[in-house]
């Protein structure tokens, strides 16, 4: 099997992988798209000490499911996280937060940057006819964009302000500009300037940001400046929502966040069957997003491009 592989912050193109094994209550996935993010990057760089295939965004068909024939040749996508179902987080209803929780393609369980795949059939869900594959493969970092709704409740009226407008940025200007909110968001590249103002959607640059004036702000610029821009951009008593995943840490003023009573809020994965409704009514449409398809033969020319700066979504086809 073919397929890309991580080991040692070294990324390589392999033609020996293993077939994955199927258990009962999995799925063995051929992925028909799949998405390079920034974790994908950042793993590349040390974010995480992960060994194996990567990737986490994709729309497949399932061609193997003991137990759930059902499920053959279905169109599908899924949530990326494995949980164990008995740990004390499980049994509460959060199996995001598994104690024991391995994550497609960045911990413990490879990727679908590979031929074939596997996943718990709990974890998939249905991808209706109507939306084309080149959408759907954006299900799991729309659902992590809508992630930041259901944490914080953004009303119609509210300042809100996403800094990044790279990949994630976008998507989640996208989806919180249907709450009705006084949104903008930070872009300094011409290509996301332009999709923002195709959706009306006002933006600015870094330096032009009103200090201490937004509800909430939503981080996600994948880098260390970004705190400093949302920290300067959100008013005493708001709120700002973490979205980067980066390599290194961060210094924070612990003391000016308690003295203006900041709240931080750490956002992950979110809902697949909401951007799934939204992608199928057209509420939603990630495509323009996608800069290039590359064949899975050519991924490791697929992540240089992927990691240009100003690069949007770069798409593998196994």
């Amino acid at each position: 099997m073919i397929g890309l592989w991580l080991e040692n912050q070294i990324l390589s193109l392999r033609h020996d992988l293993q077939l994955p094994g199927v258990g009962t209550g999995e799925a063995l996935i051929r992925p028909r798209l799949a998405g390079i993010c920034s974790t994908d990057l950042e793993l590349c760089r040390g974010y995480y000490p992960f060994q194996g295939v990567p990737g986490h965004e994709f729309v497949g068909e399932v061609v193997e499911a003991p137990g759930a024939p059902e499920w053959i040749g279905r169109r599908v996508v899924g949530d990326i996280n494995i949980a164990c179902g008995q740990c004390t987080a499980c049994l509460a209803g959060r199996p995001h937060h598994c104690l024991r929780r391995r994550t497609l393609g960045i911990h413990a369980w490879n990727g679908c940057f590979a031929e074939y795949f596997t996943l718990p059939v709990s974890n998939l869900y249905l991808v209706d006819p109507e939306i084309p594959d080149e959408a759907a493969v954006f299900s799991e970092p729309l659902a992590a964009a809508l992630e930041i709704q259901s944490q914080v409740p953004v009303q119609a009226g509210m300042r809100v302000l996403v800094v990044g407008a790279g990949r994630l940025g976008l998507l989640a200007g996208l989806s919180l500009a249907l709450t009705g909110c006084d949104l903008a968001v930070v872009a300094r590249r011409p290509r996301p300037q332009v999709i923002l103002r195709e959706h009306a959607i006002p933006y600015l640059a870094a330096e032009d940001i009103p200090p201490h004036q937004a509800d909430v702000v939503v981080e996600a610029t994948g880098s260390r400046e970004g705190f400093d821009l949302a920290r300067l951009a959100v008013r005493a008593g708001g709120t700002i929502v973490m979205k980067s995943t980066f390599k290194g840490d961060t210094r924070l003023n612990l003391s000016e966040l308690v003295v203006d009573e900041i709240t931080l809020v750490g956002s992950r994965c979110g809902p697949h069957p909401e951007a799934l409704r939204l992608m199928q009514t057209k509420a939603i449409d990630p495509c323009r997003l996608i800069d290039a398809i590359f064949p899975l033969a050519d991924g490791l020319a697929a992540f240089e491009q992927a990691a240009q700066p100003g690069t949007l979504k770069i798409l593998l086809r196994p």
